[in-house]
């Protein structure tokens, strides 16, 4: 089983990339982690609702460059389902068996995620209707898919 993170922005604390790292070995137990970070694209100072659409639809099709056919996308977006750590692992699990061999997560740029990539999603997650940095996102992506693989496999880890 594959895991592919696709992350609009460069992750540039040392602190995080530390603790990511430390997620992504634990999972290897579990899966490969291939973590893809783009390159945002530059925001004006007031955008327009145009000018913002334009910024998401060039980082959407950035994202999309990096996605095969062969993968289910869970598409983090403060409009996707919220889940207990107990049905997100169930949900992975069911991806794992739907014949797709990658299990990729996209997290979108400071605007959100462009409409093409949710269409592309066979899930929209949310881990809350707060908002959090790209950086910060991808720790708690790594930390939570970690526990899902060790809800999955019956293995303790603390709560």
């Amino acid at each position: 089983m594959k895991i592919k993170i696709i992350c609009v922005g460069k992750l540039k604390e040392k602190y995080l990339r530390d603790g990511i790292d430390e997620y992504v070995k634990r999972i290897g137990r579990f899966a490969s982690v291939d973590i893809i970070e783009l390159a945002d694209e530059k925001i004006p100072d007031n955008p327009s609702d145009a000018e913002c659409e334009k910024i998401k639809a060039a980082e959407g099709a950035k994202i999309l460059s990096k996605i095969k056919k062969d993968e289910y996308i869970y598409s983090l977006c403060v409009e996707g389902k919220q889940l207990e750590s107990e049905a997100f692992a169930k949900s992975i699990s069911s991806a794992m068996l739907s014949g797709l061999s990658t299990i990729t997560f996209i997290i979108g740029g400071s605007l959100g995620l462009s409409e093409e990539v949710k269409r592309a999603s066979q899930c929209r997650l949310s881990f809350s209707k707060m908002t959090f940095p790209h950086q910060l996102m991808m720790l708690i992506l790594t930390e939570q898919i970690y526990r899902a693989f060790k809800i999955n496999s019956n293995e303790q880890y603390h709560k």
